[in-house]
């Protein structure tokens, strides 16, 4: 009697530990592999991640999952929200007329600039211009995303505006590689 009681206490906390966590990434957080280099030096190819689900509008500067097709989601950096002009013009972003800093590129740009290289990281563009996007603004419901390592990246210079309902969430913890542990937050950008 008493074995069987310990098998059924044994069951209950296996069912409700699977219970919560189908709870948890159904609705608060999921892990997330990232696959490439199109995030190189913010994530590396593997690195592991977990993305909260919480949030409903996202800033300029958060890494964000979203589903890029019916197969493939993606990990990009929010250049544009809502409202926003976007341009790069000389390797440096204008967003609304505005220079912004993009210190997660200065070690690409250096890089890029050691080995002879005279050419920009990022080509000039406006997403007026930009078949994938055709708009002076960022729409309503939608994001102007890009990938930090910017001559590798399928982002929205190719696939356009990122709707909101296609976004799974912001990133908020590398946990590997665990040398790598770290929270991520606007906070930090």
């Amino acid at each position: 009697m008493r074995i069987l009681k310990e098998i059924l206490e044994w069951i209950l906390v296996v069912v409700i530990s699977i219970g919560l966590y189908f709870l948890i990434t159904t609705f608060l957080m999921s892990p997330y592999t990232v696959k490439g280099k199109s995030m190189d030096y913010t994530f590396a190819d593997n690195d592991k991640v977990f993305v909260s689900k919480l949030g409903n509008t996202y800033e300029r500067g958060e890494e964000i999952v979203f589903h890029a097709n019916e197969n493939d989601d993606y990990i990009k950096r929010v250049i544009g929200v809502p409202g926003d002009t976007v341009e790069m013009v000389d390797d440096v972003l204008y967003i609304n007329g505005k220079k912004v800093d993009e210190p997660y590129l200065d070690k690409m740009k250096e890089e890029l600039r050691s080995s002879g290289s005279n050419a920009n990281l990022t080509q000039d563009f406006n997403i007026e211009y930009l078949a994938s996007t055709q708009s002076k603004t960022v729409p309503e419901g939608t994001y102007f995303v890009m990938g930090d390592n910017r001559q590798n990246s399928t982002d929205s210079r190719l696939l356009g505006f990122v709707k909101e309902d296609k976004i799974v969430g912001n990133v908020i913890l590398r946990y590997y590689p665990f040398t790598s542990f770290e929270f991520f937050s606007i906070d930090n950008k």
